[in-house]
């Protein structure tokens, strides 16, 4: 049974409603155990026992959520060189274009040599009053529907080992 580690940080809805449909996606796969879990949850025994992953932030003043931060400070030296080649994905939850949270996750991502199946998905909420950012947020059904197809694909990949 191949693992799935689905990590998202979410402050008003919208990363949140990605990492559950990238999670219902990828759970219509046998042989592929999925765990959804925020920054807090995990440690470096949950990346290491995963197989692949999805990680989702807000884009957070145009960076990743310092959340998942947060995660990777704790985790990337102890995991360096232990997970080379495991499939990743990003999602992200942008105000604006969500750039620099997808580079910044593709830059720890290269720096552990894990292999990005797709490019970063973005979804544009186009948030840019400080109510518009603040509010609640309810994401359009094609833009969820891409996210379970890449959680769909990267759970198929694993469980065909193609990764």
């Amino acid at each position: 049974m191949k693992t799935l580690l689905v990590v998202y940080t979410s402050f008003t809805g919208g990363t949140r409603q990605m990492a559950q449909a990238a999670v219902a996606g990828a759970r219509g796969e046998a042989g592929v155990q999925v765990r959804l879990l925020q920054p807090p949850q995990a440690g470096p025994q949950d990346l290491l026992a995963a197989d692949g992953f999805i990680f989702a932030t807000p884009e957070m003043l145009g960076t990743m959520a310092g959340q998942l931060k947060d995660l990777f400070d704790r985790c990337y030296y102890p995991l360096l060189e232990r997970l080379q080649g495991r499939p990743c994905a990003v999602l992200v939850c942008a105000g604006s274009d969500g750039q620099g949270a997808a580079r910044q996750l593709e830059r720890i991502a290269t720096g552990w040599r894990l292999k990005a199946v797709a490019p970063p998905l973005i979804v544009c909420t186009r948030a840019q009053t400080p109510q518009a950012i603040a509010a609640p947020k309810r994401l359009d059904v094609a833009d969820l529907e891409r996210c379970r197809e890449l959680g769909a694909a990267l759970a198929a990949g694993l469980a065909l080992g193609v990764f």
